[in-house]
């Protein structure tokens, strides 16, 4: 899942960023509101994580930017208000669902989750394939009933794959959904984590590189 974060909370912001990636996540952040819509309008995200006072361009106009884009952007809106009207304003300019200020962290992941499961087609928290159950909830992946120890691009990459069905994802393609702005294109990172992840899934081999394609999961 790649996720913006926009808040000018900056150590929030950068709290939360951090807390993501551990599990895996893309995440790139941003503390104003002009940068949020520089990013949204380069990158496809999941999910925005937005505060409603931001600088610059508020939270209210970077998600009537995203509602009206198209790009199918869940929307996570922030506040420290917490009146019933603010929520319903937040919700009616486009958001997906809405948090107050103070939050718990599991409870912010719990929703973000939720909102990647809305996405078009609709995805299960739990996915399979030949063998291999990666449960998105618990963070946990196994194969044939094995528990695996995946780094957290490890899994970011498995979840990616098993997402395409058995489909051919191309290396900018995985780049693209498991890795955040930072990454460097021009770097093997894609090829090394694909190499140990194809070791640590065993026998028999089920990740496979197609030349010149990318890479595809299946028997």
């Amino acid at each position: 899942m790649r996720v913006l974060v926009a808040d000018d909370e900056r150590m929030l912001a950068d709290m939360v960023a951090e807390g993501l990636r551990r599990l895996s996540m893309a995440v790139d952040v941003v503390y104003d509101g002009v940068s949020a819509l520089d990013r949204l309008g380069v990158n496809r995200y999941d999910v925005a994580v937005l505060d409603r006072d931001m600088p610059g361009s508020t939270g209210d106009e970077v998600c009537r930017w995203i509602a009206g884009s198209g790009a199918g952007t869940r929307v996570l809106m922030l506040t420290a208000a917490v009146g019933i009207r603010d929520r319903v304003e937040g919700l009616g300019l486009g958001a997906d669902d809405y948090l107050t200020k103070p939050f718990a962290f599991a409870e912010l992941v719990a929703r973000l989750q939720a909102l990647a499961r809305r996405s078009a087609p609709a995805l299960p928290p739990v996915l399979e394939r030949d063998g291999i159950v990666l449960d998105v909830g618990r963070h946990t992946v196994t194969r044939d009933g094995l528990a695996l120890a995946l780094s957290p691009k490890e899994f970011a990459v498995l979840h990616v794959l098993l997402r395409a069905g058995g489909r051919v994802v191309s290396a900018e393609d995985l780049l693209e959904q498991a890795w955040d702005e930072h990454a460097d294109p021009f770097t093997n990172t894609v090829r090394t984590t694909v190499m140990t992840l194809r070791r640590k899934l065993g026998d028999p081999p089920v990740l496979h590189t197609v030349p010149r394609a990318g890479y595809r999961l299946g028997s």
